[in-house]
Formats: C-alpha cells, structure tokens, sequence
C-alpha cells in the first residue's frame, strides 16, 4: 500500500494541472488537491489496491480526476461544504475598506442577521394568526420542544394525526413566505 501511497503523493502536480481547466483560483485548487489526497487516504484499501492493479498510475489519475471535477464543481460535494459553502454566504453581510486597515473578520461583521431573524419570525406569526386555532396551537407545542409522542400523550391525540398537522401547517408556510421572493 506504501508504493500506491507514493505513487499518488507524486502525481499531486498532475492534478493540479488537470485543475485548470475548472478554475484559476490557486487556493481552491491546493485545497482540492489536498482533499483529493486525504479521499485516496480513507477510502477503501481493497478498492485502491484495485484500481492500482488494474489500471496502475492511468487508473490513479482517472480516478482522481472524477474527484476533483465532482469537488470543483458540484454543489453537494463535500469539498464545496467544507470550503465554499458558508464563506460566501457570510463575505455577503459584511463590506470592509482594507486600505483603511480593516481586515475581511467575521468580528468585524454588522448585526444584520439578528434583525433578519426577527423579521422573519413575525411574518411566521401572522401566517399562522390565519391557521385555525387547533392548528396554530398543535405547531407551536410543537416547536417549543415537544416531541411528537410526549404530545400524543399529554393530548390524546393520535401522534399521526399530529404529524399530519404540523406538516400542513409546515407546507402553508413555506407556499406563504416563499411568495413573496
């Protein structure tokens, strides 16, 4: 396994280049690399044995390559969570001047996501001031804590027939909110 483990450590400069052609950003194509390393690491001994059998160097690289385009550009990868994924999202809340010497922290980030959430919370409100009152009632025991069976038994009510409800109520909420965007 040590002679696979080589093999593939001195193909590292081949799978840069053969990143290129998804991206030019360096970052992202060391930490691909990288991750592509550490995917030969954990996976499956007999499988890596193999694929070295069968194919040799030719196979590492194949086989490689499908990683590294899955990981540059698939949105479910777990190259995308583990490096993407929440640093765009915060790089949207915050601006910083870096010639005044500001630097791109999340502590220097403004409280927009506080005030986004309350706002949210009463729209949830008044969608569910329009629910019948069971409804309402059912949802909120809900999600303050309750699980489905505590609140079969504190009711009497069938857990589901509870479930029903919650999950309509659910579906109304989203339909609601998600129209106006």
């Amino acid at each position: 396994m040590n002679k696979i483990y080589q093999e593939i450590s001195s193909l590292s400069s081949k799978f840069r280049e053969m990143c290129y052609g998804l991206t030019q950003d360096e970052e992202a194509i060391n930490d691909a690399v990288q991750e592509l390393m550490l995917y030969y690491l954990q996976m499956n001994p007999e499988t890596l044995k193999g694929i070295w059998e069968k194919d040799g160097q030719e196979g590492l690289i194949r086989y490689g390559a499908v990683v590294l385009r899955r990981s540059l550009t698939s949105t479910r990868s777990p190259f995308y969570y583990k490096y993407k994924k929440y640093y765009t999202h915060v790089q949207d809340f915050y601006e910083t001047n870096v010639s005044q010497g500001n630097h791109r922290t999340i502590y220097n980030m403004p409280e927009v996501v506080e005030e986004y959430k309350w706002t949210k919370l009463e729209e949830i409100d008044k969608v569910l001031d329009k629910q019948t009152w069971y409804d309402k009632k059912v949802f909120e025991l809900y999600y303050s804590g309750e699980t489905l069976d505590s609140l079969a038994s504190k009711t009497g009510i069938s857990r589901n027939s509870l479930f029903t409800t919650i999950d309509k109520v659910r579906e109304i909420l989203k339909k609601e909110l998600n129209e106006d965007y």
